[in-house]
């Protein structure tokens, strides 16, 4: 099981926390289906088979929180209002104002809700309490940061911090570009984003195609810097960073597959993937953070 992205938080370097009071603490807020009159619900599942909250090795730990909401769009209840506006307007001679139109609007939604469909999502989060990480897999920040507000509300005194480097990943990027020289241990792949910061936000997009040092550089001095790289880090992990510092499309590449033994059981194997991922992406941030100039002091201290 590997995470597709990696929105990243820093917690001091060999935190730790009690797993039983951990798992004691997200109790409270387990996930629970939607009810009828409900348009959305979220909390903890278990990660593993196992069934519980928190699944612990080495370690390492790994959360998953559930989401699921209710697909009721807003055209249809509009459409389904509209209606039972004019049936209410003819039986009382006149048209629906703008506070029974609303009125009618909530009434259309509490009857609607319980025939809606449901779509659930999960959102997997890794602590790392030997090298102070918490990584959340989700394409979006807004997905992150809704799972990072519900474990502050289970642990109060989580010492949570935003990732802060020395260099930004666009002037990094930009300059790995000029020089055409990668950081050690990295390759840049054939897929680039260069944005201009005048101009309209121009933007120039390379998507698995070759990757000509002379034709960027050209780009570079037309005002252009690099806010998206596709990246491979020792052959073994490929990914693309972002200008945020979003890592996404994280994908373990063949070498570590390799030796993965399907035949054992799914408990082991499970622990067993989670603990490969955690070990890899753990060396592969440091390596990352190095790149980029390392952290900043209040960060690394």
């Amino acid at each position: 099981m590997w995470f597709k992205n990696l929105q990243l938080f820093r917690l001091p370097r060999h935190w730790s926390i009690n797993v039983d009071e951990l798992e004691a603490a997200l109790a409270p807020q387990t996930f629970l289906p939607c009810t009828s009159q409900q348009p959305a619900s979220q909390g903890w599942v278990a990660p593993a088979v196992d069934g519980a909250l928190v699944f612990a090795s080495h370690r390492q730990l790994l959360l998953k929180l559930r989401s699921e909401k209710k697909l009721l769009p807003a055209s249809v209840i509009n459409q389904v209002a509209r209606e039972k506006a004019v049936e209410i307007a003819e039986q009382q001679g006149f048209r629906c104002g703008r506070k029974q139109m609303k009125e009618i609007k909530e009434q259309v939604t509490d009857e609607l809700l319980p025939r809606a469909f449901s779509l659930q999502s999960d959102t997997s989060v890794w602590i790392d309490t030997v090298n102070g990480w918490l990584a959340i897999d989700a394409a979006s920040s807004v997905r992150a940061e809704d799972a990072v507000k519900l474990l502050l509300k289970a642990v109060a005194k989580l010492p949570l911090a935003t990732l802060r480097t020395q260099r930004s990943p666009v002037a990094s990027m930009t300059d790995w570009l000029l020089s055409d020289e990668p950081p050690h241990g990295f390759t840049i792949d054939q897929d680039l984003e260069l944005r201009s910061a005048t101009h309209g936000n121009a933007t120039v997009r390379y998507v698995r195609h070759s990757v000509e040092p002379d034709e960027v550089r050209r780009h570079i001095a037309a005002g252009k810097q690099c806010t998206r790289a596709a990246l491979t880090w020792r052959d073994k992990v490929s990914f693309v960073l972002t200008e945020s510092l979003a890592i996404k499309r994280v994908a373990a590449l063949d070498v570590l597959k390799e030796g993965i033994d399907l035949t054992t059981a799914e408990d082991e194997r499970f622990e067993s993937d989670f603990l490969l991922m955690a070990g890899e992406l753990a060396h592969m941030l440091d390596d990352l953070l190095a790149a980029l100039g390392g952290e900043q002091a209040e960060m690394a201290a």
